[in-house]
């Protein structure tokens, strides 16, 4: 007999037939804990066949005691036995751990998929214990003082740089009160070791002398490059301070950021390609997450399909490309994030992806697109595309009657309605990621304010944009098709469920199809049997509905 599935990143079979190595299983366990968790199966083997466990393992609590002893910290298990015809197996299900794991033996391993697909355990090396722990929020690598550097590897040029940029972006004014050191040591530029400064990763990277960077870090690599079609325009590499990677980076951008502008009565509005702000905070981003244990390149990529930026190490524990927007920030090197903060670069709110986001959807834009990142790279795509004059006419005004910018939430709404024309609550949830408590907050202003406005009652109650702003990009027609369709969709829809459910629909049926209460899926199904194209069949909670032949 098979079990069905085959073993991947979280699943590994183990043959028992001759009793399992006691180092194996503990082993498997230390490498599942210590990647995404997982579940050994105890009895299996590597094609599936169930061969059930040796009687030495058939006593799962000691099973489950032996591998805590085994372990360090000491790792708790799920283990179940289940029968499969005659043979029995063991399930250990074992959860990602939130620190590292190593065996009593002193071996600290990890799990990855090889070449063929199939999984195996690998022992996991110094410089990934620091990105498994960044990675888990348990190590700043930018706070670490950098083995072998002095406090002269810090460039005083890139400092008076570093004082220009708080001036230009508005950073925090005390800073510029403070000689260099004070500075350095506020920032956590450089920290005491044994009495002596010393540069911090965060340091040295910020302001470090451009020779010592490539030799102390060599990770630290940026790279410029612009593509047309398939032929290369620029590609340029930068190993040098990051403050001044940033300042020819947006140079750089600059020149090819073409802008288009909008009519809005008396004024113009000018939108850019990218938003300048939304390539800031990305730029931010990447250099502040990646993980610089790991040799790569944080790449910006200009193309005809857009703009790319991508950074050496995954989306830091708890989040993903679907939460970014909601999850609590967090930094995989937070003084250096905290550094660029303090000094004007990104936002101080710590929303800076609020600010990647916004810089697309107040002009109608595609929206920012995660979904190329892995495990071990983030990769953010921002595509081309033309702005939607009624749309960005429609947030000008509502920003001019406020005086305030509108929430990143808010703007999300009317996006997703944007494109979708009309949406339920629960469709709004799904697609925007907002919690249910702030997502109604949300639109109920948005309906206040008469942006949007609700059609339908009850379970059928859905959301679309309201007249003013079909109004307001000549499309009246499109809102009356929006308000109406309903009505003539309806007895459309039902038919054809009926005809694909044995010619039979019940009012429970309209209902959940068509959105609406019980008292309106009535009157509809009761026009279609006054038309003759359904028959009433049954009574009571037994009725229901029969296509008319």
């Amino acid at each position: 007999m098979n079990i069905g599935f085959r073993e991947d990143l979280k699943t590994e079979f183990k043959s028992d037939v001759k009793k399992l190595s006691d180092d194996i299983i503990i082993e498997t366990v230390v490498a599942l804990s210590n990647t995404e968790g997982g579940h050994l199966y105890l009895g299996i083997e590597d094609d599936g066949e169930i061969t059930g466990i040796h009687e030495s393992h058939r006593d799962i609590t000691q099973l489950a005691a032996f591998i805590a002893n085994r372990t360090i910290p000491p790792v708790t298990v799920r283990a179940e036995v289940t029968n499969a015809e005659d043979k029995r197996y063991v399930d250990i299900e074992v959860l990602k751990s939130r620190s590292i794991i190593a065996a009593s033996s002193g071996k600290v391993l990890r799990r990855r998929i090889q070449v063929d697909g199939t999984p195996e355990s690998i022992p996991m090396y110094p410089h990934e214990l620091n990105t498994r722990l960044s990675n888990l929020g348990l190590l700043d690598y930018s706070a670490l003082p950098v083995p072998d550097s002095d406090y002269k590897d810090l460039d005083d040029s890139e400092r008076y740089r570093l004082r220009n940029i708080i001036r230009r972006y508005s950073g925090e004014s005390s800073l510029l009160e403070l000689d260099d050191e004070e500075l350095d040591k506020a920032l956590v530029l450089a920290r005491e070791v044994d009495g002596r400064l010393m540069p911090t990763f965060c340091g040295m990277l910020l302001i470090g002398k451009t020779d010592r960077i490539k030799t102390l870090i060599p990770t630290a690599e940026a790279a410029f490059q612009v593509l047309k079609g398939t032929r290369v325009l620029m590609n340029e590499s930068f190993h040098m301070p990051m403050l001044a990677v940033f300042e020819k980076m947006e140079a750089y951008m600059d020149a090819r950021n073409t802008e288009a502008e909008i009519e809005d009565g008396l004024f113009r509005i000018s939108v850019p390609d990218f938003s300048k702000s939304a390539f800031r905070e990305a730029l931010v981003n990447a250099f502040c997450h990646r993980d610089y244990t790991m040799l790569g390149v944080v790449r910006v990529l200009l193309d005809d399909d857009g703009l790319t930026i991508s950074n050496p190490g995954g989306f830091i524990e708890g989040v993903t490309a679907e939460n970014l927007l909601t999850v609590e920030p967090r930094g995989r090197n937070p003084v250096l994030a905290a550094a660029l903060k303090r000094i004007g670069l990104a936002e101080r709110a710590r929303r800076g992806i609020d600010r990647i986001f916004e810089g697309s959807l107040r002009y109608g834009k595609p929206l920012p697109d995660y979904s190329e990142s892995t495990s071990t790279t983030v990769k953010l795509f921002i595509p081309r595309g033309l702005p939607d004059k009624a749309f960005v006419k429609m947030i000008s005004d509502e920003q001019g009657k406020t005086g305030i910018s509108m929430p990143i939430n808010s703007l999300l709404v009317l996006n997703e309605l944007k494109r979708n024309r009309r949406m339920s609550f629960k469709e709004l949830c799904e697609d925007t990621h907002i919690s249910e408590v702030k997502l109604r907050n949300t639109v109920e202003k948005l309906v206040e304010s008469g942006m949007i406005e609700p059609t339908g009652s009850g379970r059928g109650r859905s959301y679309i944009l309201s007249s003013s702003v079909y109004k307001q990009s000549k499309n009246t027609v499109g809102y009356v098709r929006q308000t109406n369709i309903d009505k003539i969709r309806y007895p459309e829809m039902i038919i054809k469920f009926a005809k694909s459910n044995d010619n039979r629909v019940t009012r429970a049926d309209v209902m959940e199809l068509c959105r609406i209460n019980d008292n309106q899926a009535y009157r509809v199904l009761t026009k279609l049997v006054r038309e003759n194209k359904l028959k009433l069949c049954g009574k009571g909670k037994y009725a229901y509905y029969e296509v008319v032949k």
